[in-house]
């Protein structure tokens, strides 16, 4: 029989200082919170096909008056303005704020170049869905040598 046995070790807060002082330097800010990162981006999902992309973006919260969509070539950028209200009755107070207020956004290159004349955006229970079709490459055409 083979017993198996994991050790426990407690972390100090000097150990939890210097993990954070280090994580710092190659992961994320030194204050311990989320990074500004991951506060100012918001989850999507990119799919693939032979016609082009769809993308779908969480934006929950957000009016659609307040997303922006640029496309330049195969680079995408999408932005929106979250506004949260944090809201005190006499007696609270406010204890801690994680959902992100301000502006969010997500820059992204695809393997193809975009057709930002034919894109489409749909926006619906806060979800963003992109469709972004691939630019038609022009034929190849042969030259008679004369």
């Amino acid at each position: 029989m083979n017993i198996i046995t994991t050790r426990f070790a407690p972390v100090t807060p000097i150990d939890a200082a210097f993990d954070d002082f280090f994580r710092g330097f190659f992961v994320r800010p030194v204050t311990g919170s989320p990074s500004v990162e991951a506060r100012s981006a918001f989850a999507m999902d990119v799919v693939e096909d032979e016609r082009g992309y769809t993308v779908h973006a969480d934006l929950p919260g957000v009016k659609k008056e307040d997303i922006q969509i640029s496309i330049d070539g195969n680079r995408v950028e999408i932005g929106a303005t979250v506004k949260r209200e944090h809201e005190t009755r006499d007696g609270t107070r406010v204890l801690k704020v994680e959902r992100v207020s301000g502006a969010v956004g997500r820059t992204f290159t695809l393997a193809a170049e975009l057709d930002a004349a034919t894109a489409q955006a749909k926006y619906e229970n806060g979800v963003l869905e992109l469709v972004l079709p691939k630019k038609v490459a022009p034929s190849a055409r042969q030259i008679a040598i004369q």
